[in-house]
């Protein structure tokens, strides 16, 4: 006889069965959710509205804000609804659904942010042929396979994962679909693929990590020969950021991919899931305004006409 059942929901981890602190929970993610939320719009609009902005390195970062969104909104309003309700409970294709976005957006990241290290590497080491290189077409085309190279990279990994049969449990030691906790509930030997595909993701994301690595060792280079204090400073501020946002991802990914998965509940799985599916989206606005001078203009001169148009609306209805 067959153990495999058809498993039509899972349940997912919960932060407490105390109410006060479910609703603590609420609380906290609604807070990381909505600046991760107006830190990434912000971006977005500031890039999109100021012609000072209208360059490949900062569409690029627009396209990382739109990615920010999507892994955060992902993850963290499906925990706070549960929270908020007291369930634990996420489809069959909730589940499905959730894998491949979050697989989706956080491929796109990394490539992204590869992309942003060879924009800043031309930048900075070809000057006189950087309009030439990073060109609109080429741009787009770059944008183009980043996305695409991510929802193929997304498709084998949920393919993967649900194509095995789960026998041992539909309870996930996690508050979101991970494919670490998935595998331990298949009860097949096929789980091999997937670690074949981790193992082949392992590799993508090294080759990307030597990529920037050489980049901007290249990068450090031409910055030091820079005569100039002013013009290192500025090459600085928009190289900085960017190495800052990569450590971020790629530390938080992999303290969370490589750690043994425990077969209980463990306080450690829950903040390493925390630490690189809600941090990196809530931080990354923040560290690209910090340091850049032309983000933070942009900023302050949104801010100046929103706050205009507010007393005119104002002086409009008394």
């Amino acid at each position: 006889m067959s153990n495999w059942t058809t498993v039509t929901e899972f349940l997912l981890l919960g932060f407490s069965d105390t109410r006060e602190l479910q609703i603590l929970h609420f609380v906290i993610f609604l807070a990381a959710y909505l600046a991760a939320l107006v830190g990434n719009l912000l971006v977005i609009t500031v890039v999109t509205t100021d012609h000072h902005l209208h360059s490949p390195m900062y569409w690029f970062l627009a396209n990382l804000s739109i990615l920010d969104l999507g892994s955060i909104s992902v993850i963290v309003p499906k925990s706070m609804a549960n929270s908020l309700l007291n369930t634990r409970t996420i489809s069959y294709a909730g589940c499905v659904s959730q894998v491949f976005l979050f697989f989706l957006f956080s491929a796109d990241d990394l490539a992204f942010l590869t992309i942003m290290a060879y924009d800043r590497y031309v930048a900075i080491c070809k000057p006189l042929h950087y309009e030439i290189i990073m060109n609109r077409r080429a741009c787009v085309q770059m944008a183009a396979c980043a996305w695409t190279a991510g929802v193929m990279y997304s498709a084998m990994h949920t393919g993967n994962t649900f194509s095995l049969p789960f026998c041992h449990s539909n309870i996930i030691n996690q508050f979101f679909c991970e494919i670490p906790q998935l595998l331990k509930l298949s009860c097949s030997d096929t789980y091999r693929r997937e670690l074949a595909a981790v193992a082949f993701s392992a590799f993508l994301c090294l080759g990307c990590l030597a990529f920037i690595t050489v980049s901007y060792v290249q990068i450090f280079t031409a910055v030091w020969s820079i005569p100039s204090e002013q013009g290192r400073q500025k090459a600085f501020s928009t190289c900085i950021p960017h190495l800052i946002v990569v450590s971020l991802l790629l530390s938080t990914g992999v303290f969370a991919y490589t750690k043994p998965v425990s077969d209980s509940p463990s306080p450690l799985d829950l903040l390493a899931a925390v630490l690189y599916s809600v941090v990196p989206p809530l931080m990354n606005p923040v560290i690209y305004s910090m340091r850049n001078k032309e983000i933070q203009a942009a900023l302050r001169k949104l801010l100046h006409r929103l706050i205009r148009s507010k007393n005119n609306m104002s002086i409009f209805l008394s």
